[in-house]
């Protein structure tokens, strides 16, 4: 009998590679906060990880290409991991054109970085969990 790894651990790895792809992102939009012209950027998690998990997000259709000379749809811009990126709507914009809020990025950084240590102890439990099946505990 096998044991298949993804079914065991759910949907918990996929949450924590786009929870680590998240936290590159507001980084990089900390990073950035005194940048002119900078825009931040974030990703819906739930659809992301709906996406991961192969779910439709809402009923969208995906556009066909009908003849070879048709050029790709193109949505946001995809991130490292292929998360589709959006732009942040600031509360209240800078003069430089500067699109980052420190508080709001601390703020999801923060609530992220919950997130993902919760996903690591679950993971943690499951993986013990495996081993004392396996040794017959």
């Amino acid at each position: 009998m096998s044991i298949s790894l993804d079914k065991a651990f759910g949907v918990q790895a996929a949450a924590l590679k786009l929870r680590a792809q998240r936290h590159e992102v507001l980084a990089e939009n900390l990073a950035n906060a005194d940048t002119p012209h900078f825009k931040a950027r974030d990703f819906d998690f739930r659809t992301a990880l709906q996406q991961a998990q192969g779910q439709n997000t809402g009923g969208a259709l995906a556009m066909a290409r009908t003849h070879a000379g048709h050029l790709p749809a193109q949505g946001g811009a995809p991130a490292a991991g292929g998360v589709e990126l959006q732009y942040r709507v600031p509360f209240n914009p800078s003069l430089d054109g500067n699109t980052v809020e420190s508080q709001v990025e601390q703020s999801r950084f923060s609530e992220n970085t919950v997130h993902y240590q919760a996903g690591l102890t679950f993971l943690g439990s499951r993986i013990t969990g495996l081993i004392s099946a396996i040794r017959g505990e």
